[in-house]
């Protein structure tokens, strides 16, 4: 579980989230939504530690994450952001053995089973064909496979993703969600996409100008066409569809 308890954070005198609270239950995947400007990605890096609060406390299965060093934290806590790799000469292969540093000594070299592991990473997300390849080269969906793959290797039981699904069609789009939401672990995903929130998310944080204005269960929130319109500004319909909901957008005017 990871946990954010009143949360404030600020660029310089502008000041970005302000109280905000957020709990990623164990084995659920939860999804952090709400327009451009609202605070996701920051909340995110607040919540693996790449930014620091300037108020409250994130706490990682009951431990301060502050007080964690950062082997500790690598060892806990998973993160997928948008890399294009087009200046790395690695293999996919190699790409994904970097997640066992967490696992290695200072002067360690990787052991058969850490590539053991990293294979066996690489067959859970459907890509063991792609090992031999150069990760620059792959497509974008293939490099979000693969990227996944490392955060596997590395052993973490939270995966913490910003914008998986950006950039990709609407078949990788699917794809990479339903692989996140089989890996079993806890996962928070930052995304634009309402539907695809509704669809993949378990629980759903709404973030408006840093605030949380909204929370709970996906299919609870989903059904709020009132504040999702408000927050973002168009109208919002929810309809059903083969027993899964989806939202029907029409801007106002």
């Amino acid at each position: 579980m990871i946990q954010g308890e009143n949360l404030g954070f600020a660029y310089g005198r502008t000041p970005v989230l302000d109280g905000v609270g957020v709990t990623a239950p164990t084995g659920r995947v939860l999804g952090l939504i709400g327009p451009n400007g609202s605070g996701k990605t920051t909340l995110l890096r607040l919540l693996y530690g790449s930014l620091k609060p300037s108020s409250g406390t994130v706490t990682v299965d009951g431990s301060p994450l502050q007080r964690l060093s950062p082997r500790e934290t690598a060892r806990r806590l998973a993160v997928v952001v948008q890399e294009n790799g087009g200046e790395s000469t690695l293999t996919v292969a190699e790409m994904v053995l970097l997640g066992r540093g967490p696992h290695i000594g200072t002067f360690a070299r990787t052991s058969t089973a850490d590539e053991e592991i990293a294979w066996e990473s690489l067959r859970r997300v459907g890509a063991v064909h792609l090992g031999p390849r150069a990760f620059a080269g792959l497509s974008g969906g293939e490099k979000q496979r693969v990227l996944i793959a490392r955060a596997l290797a590395q052993g973490a039981g939270h995966v913490l993703l910003d914008e998986p699904t950006n950039h990709l069609d609407i078949r990788y789009q699917h794809e990479i969600l339903a692989l996140v939401r089989e890996l079993g672990t806890t996962a928070i995903i930052v995304l634009h996409d309402l539907n695809l929130a509704a669809r993949y998310c378990d629980d759903l944080v709404l973030l408006e100008k840093g605030r949380v204005v909204g929370s709970g269960p996906a299919s609870n929130l989903i059904e709020d066409d009132e504040l999702l319109g408000r927050v973002y500004g168009i109208g919002v319909r929810r309809i059903e569809h083969g027993g899964q909901a989806h939202l029907l957008f029409q801007p106002y005017g």
